[in-house]
């Protein structure tokens, strides 16, 4: 059985750094809702822009070898 070291104070000072500045993007949207709502406001709009990303990547890549989409 293996035994978790403790987060260091940096650890949590880096994830506090992404965190906060994304909850609080949701929470000043949304600002009459509770904490647990903006928290799961979060995971959503993280889930489509991770959604976002993946669709963009693509697009760039197709462009690069020319599977460029026609719109007709």
């Amino acid at each position: 059985m293996t035994t978790k070291k403790p987060l260091t104070l940096d650890e949590i000072k880096t994830a506090a750094d992404e965190f906060f500045p994304l909850f609080l993007e949701v929470a000043n949207r949304m600002p009459e809702a509770s904490t647990e709502d903006q928290l799961k406001a979060l995971e959503h709009v993280a889930k489509l822009a991770t959604r976002n990303r993946t669709q963009k990547e693509k697009e760039e890549r197709d462009a690069r070898f020319g599977f460029l989409k026609q719109n007709h």
